[in-house]
C-alpha cells in the first residue's frame, strides 16, 4: 500500500526523523508496566522502535487508511491495532485493569483531551510520554507565577511528575506544521493519592482558573464560601501565584468550611 495522506482534520502530521522517533521511544523506563499503548501510530515510525523493546505493543488509531497500513507493514502488530478514538474507548476492553504506558506524537488538536483522559486513568498509567505543539508540552511542565501556568499545569502535576525533554522542530514533519513541538514525560508520583477531595480539587483549579486575572475571593464566588473563609489571606493571591500544594491546602480549607465535592 501507499504511504498514508495526512489528513489535516485529525491533526496528522507525519514524523520523518527517524533519530527523533527512536529518541522518544526511549522515553519509556520500561519500570513498573509489561504493556504500552501508542496513540496515533500514523505510518509506525514511532512503532517500529516500541516493538523492538521487551514490552507488549498496542497501538490505537482512529484513522482506517493507517489503520490498514500498519496492518500490512507490521506483522508484529496482528491483533494489536485498535481501531478506535482513545477518548471514547474503553481502554479495559484490553488491558483489564493492567498497568501500562502510553506514549505518542500526538494529534495536535486533541493532545490536551489526551491529558485528561490519562488522569482519569491515572491508577493505571504510571508512565506517559510524547510530542506535543511546543507550548502545550511547556503548560503541563510549568511551574506557579507564569502565564502559562494553568489548569492543565495543575491537574498533571497532582498525580505526575512532568519533565519538559526536547524541542523538536518543523521540517521533520509531513506536512510540517505551523509551531515547534515539544517531547515531554509525566511519571505517576510513588503516592498519587490526594489529602482532599479529588472531585472538589478538579472544581477548585477549574473553577479558579476561569477568571486567572481575578483573586480567588473573586473568581471562587460561585463555590458560596462562608464570609469567615474568605477572609483568609490566600484569597488575596490570584490562581497563578498557588502551587500545586498550595492549591491542594485551598481545597482542604473548602472542605472544611463545608463545601461538598
Amino acid at each position: 500500500m501507499e504511504k498514508v495522506k495526512a489528513k489535516k482534520h485529525l491533526g496528522q502530521h507525519f514524523l520523518k526523523d527517524e533519530s527523533i522517533a527512536k529518541a522518544i521511544a526511549d522515553t519509556l523506563s520500561l519500570q513498573g508496566y509489561d504493556e504500552v499503548l501508542e496513540i496515533g501510530p500514523g505510518m509506525g515510525v514511532l512503532t517500529k522502535y516500541l516493538l523492538d523493546k521487551p514490552i507488549n505493543t498496542h497501538v490505537i488509531e482512529i484513522d482506517t487508511e493507517s489503520v490498514v497500513y500498519l496492518g500490512e507493514n507490521y506483522p508484529k502488530l496482528k491483533d494489536k491495532i485498535i481501531s478506535q478514538d482513545f477518548l471514547k474507548y474503553n481502554i479495559n476492553e484490553v488491558y483489564e485493569n493492567k498497568q501500562f504506558a502510553i506514549i505518542g506524537n500526538f494529534p495536535y488538536n486533541i493532545s490536551t483531551q489526551i491529558v485528561f483522559r490519562t488522569l482519569e486513568f491515572k491508577h493505571q498509567i504510571p508512565e506517559f510520554s510524547g510530542m506535543f505543539q511546543k507550548e502545550v508540552a511547556e503548560r503541563i511542565c510549568e511551574k506557579k507565577g507564569s502565564k502559562a501556568y494553568g489548569i492543565l499545569s495543575v491537574l498533571a502535576q497532582a498525580f505526575y511528575d512532568t519533565e519538559y525533554l526536547f524541542t523538536v522542530d518543523e521540517n521533520v514533519f509531513i506536512p510540517p506544521p505551523k509551531v515547534k513541538s515539544g517531547v515531554m514525560k509525566m511519571t505517576r508520583k510513588e503516592d498519587y493519592s490526594l489529602p482532599c477531595g479529588e472531585k472538589l480539587f478538579f472544581t477548585v483549579v477549574k473553577t479558579a482558573f476561569q477568571q486567572r486575572r481575578k483573586t480567588l475571593r473573586n473568581s471562587l464566588k460561585t463555590l458560596n464560601l462562608t464570609d469567615n473563609l474568605r477572609l483568609d489571606t490566600i484569597f488575596d493571591k490570584r490562581p497563578e501565584q498557588l502551587s500545586v500544594d498550595e492549591f491542594i491546602e485551598l481545597t482542604q480549607k473548602i472542605e472544611a468550611d463545608g463545601v461538598q465535592s
